[in-house]
């Protein structure tokens, strides 16, 4: 009787555990799908800055690299989100540097 209650509080472990699993999972989606819409919403940002920004200037801010680096981001997270993959992937790396 003893190894019954056991192995039942063993299997309730278990599947409370793989729910928290699964929950994780659902969650950790529904941020990166946030953090993708957020992405999207900068671009209105980016291009208000841009409108403002002085062409006589002599170091250039390079709003069009920043977008290309904020794709990268967003196309990596959906591409996450839409086809999880056990192993690491690649990815070209970021510019980093807006100034010219």
């Amino acid at each position: 009787m003893r190894i019954a209650h056991v192995l039942i509080a063993g299997l309730l472990s278990t599947a409370l555990l793989t729910q928290f699993v699964f929950a994780d999972s659902d969650g950790e989606r529904a941020a990166l799908a946030r953090i993708t819409h957020e992405l999207q919403a900068i671009e209105s940002l980016i291009t208000e800055a841009a409108s403002q920004a002085n062409p006589d200037a002599r170091i250039q801010f390079k709003y069009d690299w920043l977008r290309q680096d904020l794709d990268r981001i967003r196309f990596g997270i959906q591409a996450h989100i839409d086809t999880p993959r056990s192993e690491p992937r690649t990815f070209p790396p970021l510019r980093g540097d807006y100034r010219r």
